[in-house]
């Protein structure tokens, strides 16, 4: 039952108030067809707004069904109009974008039907209008009674208890009029039909009843009711549905069919997401030339991002595609001594910052103290310093890693074969060979560069022609790394290989120290390099060596033991001389090893950074046997004694190691030379540049000096294989997931208790930490840079879904007259700058990844790394992600504004 009682409604505009209704009371009953007549301006339409919903009296009640609508909130007015009224509008006010179909379902989604339901009600409405067949036409597809009869069917699908019309036939012609009305007076025999109207033909022709209005108030009302039969009617009903609710309650199964008959009798208005989501969809799908370029402005920032992203993701890909090589050249080391890179790094950067002091006056020079600045040094590079302590224990639990943690291990005891490896050597091809020492070559031919223009480079001689030196314990680690070009693999202690470097080359230097060269083709060499009218008319230059030359068996590098090649002999009381022998002529064979080249090592074209450096290798089992060999040697004890060690310190004493040797100058005398004061000159320690630094940051003084000879004494003692605890170890993992297993398998070492702490030197990590710090930076600043774009796009996109609400407001006051509520009008704009921002953010990822591939074919080949712009998956999930984000934050206050629209006003905008 429906019932007015004293409607007033009264319009406030800012200069004066309106009275469109002025106290209307009229009682409607449940099955009748009212006509409502009346001039233009009498409150027709604000009566008929009122009884639907969509408008609120000022005061007055509307009474539905015994119970006032006084207390009314949002969500009771949405459900009233959703499951009480249907609506017929003059303008038809069909939703373009949908089909017939959807335009009808539209109601019963709001009610929550379930889709099979919905569909088949539709349909059955739509046959009943005559429109059977026409389900998936658009609007504009339909003829005017056609698209009302849309209209009616859907304000009957979801079976209204009262039908309101506007003027249905007032854009109709003449016959498709009688035709609607036709059909409008058969469904007053089913409920309550209210029609407003200007033509009184027609509702002398269909009205059971006409109410006239005047100026607000009714003039006439051709069939008055009075409610007193109707409301024991409508109480009876109310009672027998409560009943018919217990029964159906108290005969559940379960509490969970009780709570499901419960739910399905409260009565809902509430679009769902997904219908918010097609209704926006199709609206945008109707606007495809908009939409496109909208998304397309929009993704401009996102590519700007994406573009970063992925080339930063792409150039830590290329790092990271390197670092399994890189592990080759940088493993992890363990040492007696070294210092803290990660401090010292620490160190630079805060002495490369300028501090600015506060308060200095000006007109004066202030002092910057160089004094406290290298003191402040001295005093870092001290606490930079590693001292480790390596014992046998610790060796011992190196070697009991599991091997699966690292692909070879290297113990390094600072072993110099130079004194101890003997080769034939000849001043020219058809002089007579002449057994000596490596460390012999090497003095005579840094000798012989000092008396040359190359002078300054002497030393160059030792610096850039290493010692032979050892090869990680994995041959199959070796192979994974490196080709062999000629020969075979190593596979015991008399065998050793030449390793090339990436352009399978050797240095001309290290093949003159080990004897390959003769000392004329070597001076020859010389004499190319320096002098300027060189024209090489003696054919002693030779800048190539064939792989048979290098692996020429009668090549044989012998090494002797200590006991072999130093002589003790007398001198003053107390003091002891050592006589050091550089040729072999008269060596016992006792305890010596012949050694051969029987391979030639080249990198991989893949492999950057190798394990190996060009050079000269022998084996680990060589390694082992000296260590044996030259256990408690006479040179060893001569060395360990201080007051020999004090002996070698002093320039004006004339005991020490005497060293005998002749030579051919460069420019062809012979010479006779002797070295028997300094340890130094037969040996050569290896002192780093970074100890060197540090020894000159120490000061210089006598005990700097005593300390710095006392390293000197345990190198030399290293050098003659006189310590079997190793000074360095190396382990090289094949990954980074094996290093980190290294690493933490060497932590656990310093959680023991009673043990001294180790601390290895990861310098790859520390590398890569900085370079991708670098990276991050530089991406965090282009991001940055091009964020602007991003807000540019945002209030863009926040523009145009304002333009989209101003276009839709028609369809606003179509699903608030539904009972669509606000949050519905609200998710709808919502969903649309959802799809907008998707859009965009699958252009964007999509575009940079085509220009990735771009990117990336014309890179290669300059890079040779595929995928140097690569945008990693996850974050091009975010990025999208992102710009859903931006546009539903810029389509807030659209959004919101579309919610709050007059559905009234909405219904009447064009």
């Amino acid at each position: 039952m429906l019932q007015l009682k004293d409607i007033k409604k009264d319009y406030v505009t800012s200069s004066e108030t309106v009275s469109a209704l002025k106290g209307v009371s009229i009682s409607f009953r449940q099955k009748e067809f009212v006509s409502i007549l009346g001039p233009s301006g009498c409150g027709k339409t604000t009566l008929l707004n009122i009884i639907g919903g969509l408008d609120h009296y000022t005061s007055g009640d509307l009474v539905i069904n015994g119970r006032s609508t006084k207390l009314y909130k949002d969500r009771d007015w949405d459900v009233y109009r959703n499951h009480r009224i249907g609506f017929i509008f003059q303008s038809y006010n069909l939703i373009p974008h949908q089909t017939v179909l959807g335009n009808v379902e539209l109601a019963l989604t709001i009610s929550g039907v379930s889709r099979e339901e919905r569909i088949q009600r539709a349909k059955n409405a739509l046959d009943r209008v005559g429109l059977a067949g026409q389900y998936y036409k658009k609007p504009n597809q339909l003829s005017g009674g056609q698209c009302q009869r849309v209209a009616i069917a859907r304000a009957l699908v979801n079976d209204p208890e009262i039908l309101l019309a506007d003027e249905p036939t007032g854009a109709l012609d003449t016959v498709t009029s009688v035709q609607i009305m036709d059909l409008i007076k058969e469904i007053s025999g089913e409920r309550l039909v209210i029609m407003v109207t200007h033509n009184p033909e027609i509702a002398d022709a269909y009205s059971s009843r006409i109410i006239r209005l005047r100026d607000g108030v009714v003039i006439e009302d051709t069939n008055p009711f009075s409610p007193t039969d109707e409301e024991r009617e409508c109480a009876e009903i109310h009672a027998r549905e409560e009943m018919e609710l217990a029964a159906a309650v108290a005969y559940a199964p379960t509490p969970a069919a009780k709570a499901a008959v419960m739910k399905k009798k409260k009565e809902r208005a509430k679009m769902s997401i997904f219908t918010a989501f097609m209704l926006s969809a199709r609206n945008l799908l109707s606007k495809k030339g908009r939409t496109t370029m909208v998304g397309i402005a929009g993704s401009i920032g996102i590519i700007g991002i994406a573009l970063v992203l992925a080339f930063s993701a792409g150039i830590k890909g290329f790092i990271a595609s390197m670092q399994d090589d890189m592990l080759s050249g940088n493993p992890i080391e363990i040492a007696e001594t070294s210092y803290d890179l990660e401090m010292l790094s620490g160190m630079i950067s805060a002495s490369m910052k300028n501090e600015i002091s506060n308060g200095k006056l000006p007109d004066r020079v202030y002092i910057n103290s160089l004094v406290e600045y290298l003191a402040k040094m001295n005093k870092d590079s001290e606490a930079a310093k590693i001292e480790n302590n390596i014992t046998k224990e610790y060796i011992e639990y190196l070697k009991a890693m599991p091997e699966d943690f690292y692909a070879a291990m290297l113990f390094n005891y600072g072993i110099d074969l130079n004194a101890n490896l003997y080769v034939d050597f000849k001043y020219d091809k058809n002089s007579e060979a002449e057994n000596i020492s490596i460390e012999r070559i090497t003095t005579m031919y840094t000798a012989i560069l000092t008396e040359s223009d190359f002078s300054k480079y002497a030393s160059y001689v030792t610096a850039l022609a290493p010692s032979m030196q050892q090869m990680p314990n994995n041959i199959d680690y070796i192979s994974t790394q490196y080709d062999l070009v000629a020969g075979r693999l190593p596979s015991g202690i008399n065998d050793i290989v030449l390793v090339l470097d990436s352009k399978d080359e050797l240095s001309d230097l290290l093949l003159a120290r080990f004897g390959y060269y003769t000392q004329l083709e070597f001076t020859e060499i010389i004499k190319k390099a320096t002098d300027d009218t060189y024209t090489g008319e003696s054919g002693l230059y030779r800048d190539s060596f064939t792989y048979q030359e290098l692996l020429d068996e009668n090549k044989v590098f012998t090494w002797y033991p200590n006991n072999t090649i130093f002589e003790k002999t007398s001198s003053i009381p107390g003091l002891s001389k050592m006589t050091y022998h550089s040729s072999s002529e008269g060596f016992s064979k006792d305890g010596a090893v012949d050694l051969r080249v029987v391979g030639i090592l080249t990198p991989k074209d893949n492999i950057s950074f190798g394990s190996l450096k060009s050079g000269i290798y022998y084996s680990e089992e060589l390694t082992n046997y000296i260590l044996e060999a030259n256990a408690g040697s006479e040179i060893l004890d001569f060395v360990s004694d201080s007051k020999n060690t004090f002996s070698l310190m002093q320039s004006d004493m004339s005991y020490g190691i005497r060293y005998d040797y002749s030579y051919i100058s460069y420019d062809g005398i012979e010479r006779d030379e002797n070295s028997e004061k300094e340890v130094i000159g037969l040996v050569s320690p290896t002192i780093s540049m970074m100890e060197s630094m540090m020894s000159a940051m120490g000061g210089g003084g006598s005990g700097s000096q005593t300390e710095y000879f006392e390293t000197l004494q345990k190198t030399f003692i290293r050098n003659l294989g006189g310590n079997d605890i190793p000074s360095k170890i190396h382990i090289y993992p094949t990954s980074f997931d094996e290093k980190d297993r290294v690493t933490g398998y060497l932590d656990d070492w310093n959680k023991k208790e009673g043990v001294s702490e180790i601390k290895y030197t990861d310098t790859l990590e520390l590398i890569i930490d900085l370079i991708n710090t670098m990276i991050d930076v530089v991406t965090y600043a282009l991001i940055a840079f091009t964020s602007v774009s991003l807000v540019v796009s945002t209030v863009m996109i926040g523009i145009i879904t304002f333009v989209s609400v101003v276009e839709r407001i028609k369809e606003i006051g179509v699903i608030r007259a539904l009972g669509g509520r606000k949050k519905d009008v609200s998710h709808l704009f919502n969903a649309e700058t959802f799809i907008i921002g998707l859009l965009a953010g699958l252009i964007g990822v999509g575009v940079t990844y085509l220009l990735s591939l771009i990117v990336n074919l014309i890179l290669d080949d300059i890079i040779g790394y595929d995928y140097i712009a690569a945008l990693p998956p996850l974050q091009a999930v975010l990025l999208v992600l992102l710009s859903i984000g931006l546009t539903l934050i810029s389509g807030l206050i659209p959004a919101r504004s579309a919610a709050k629209r007059d559905p009234v006003v909405a219904l009447r905008t064009e």
